[in-house]
């Protein structure tokens, strides 16, 4: 059995500056023949900031989609031909002024696999040093540290919905801490 579909027709529905939409018709491993829109996205960083204490930082922003204010963990899509380590460093910066000595990749996912081809790339960044943040002109960010009890409560009782957020947290405090 092949292990991609075969793609019949492909159309760019949509270019925006963020991600494309794009329609293929596929024959699918496994044979089904299937209209799939796609949103078409370049990939993005996540960064889990750990102070030398074992807080976490996190930052605060207003986002439309949701209509309200998230905490989450820094992000920031992968601009082309960047690498992913280099984009987590320069969104760590622009987001929240710090630096990291330390980085480790720890996630490697896809966040919404049935229509969207997004790739992130999750690390955690230790031994930071404090500097002036770089926001994007649209951005308002607000930066605070939690320490992980903090953090497991936000988590269990639903205050920290981020998802990428969630994920990466959980996976730091049950495998890599």
């Amino acid at each position: 059995m092949p292990a991609r579909a075969k793609i019949i027709s492909s159309k760019i529905l949509f270019r925006g500056r963020v991600f494309d939409v794009r329609r293929d018709t596929v024959i699918e491993p496994g044979g089904v023949r299937a209209t799939r829109d796609i949103v078409v996205h370049n990939g993005s960083v996540v960064v889990l900031p750990i102070f030398d204490d074992g807080r976490l930082l996190l930052i605060r922003q207003y986002r439309h989609s949701v209509g309200g204010y998230l905490w989450e963990l820094v992000a920031g899509r992968i601009e082309p031909r960047e690498r992913p380590l280099p984009g987590a460093k320069r969104e760590l910066l622009e987001e929240t002024g710090y630096t990291a000595r330390c980085w480790q990749k720890i996630l490697d996912l896809f966040p919404t696999p049935g229509f969207v081809s997004e790739r992130m790339v999750v690390y955690v960044a230790c031994d930071l040093r404090a500097g002036p943040a770089h926001p994007e002109a649209d951005e308002r960010i607000t930066v605070r540290a939690f320490n992980s009890r903090e953090m497991e409560t936000w988590i269990r009782t639903g205050k920290l919905r981020d998802a990428k957020s969630v994920a990466a947290i959980l996976y730091y405090l049950r495998f890599c801490r």
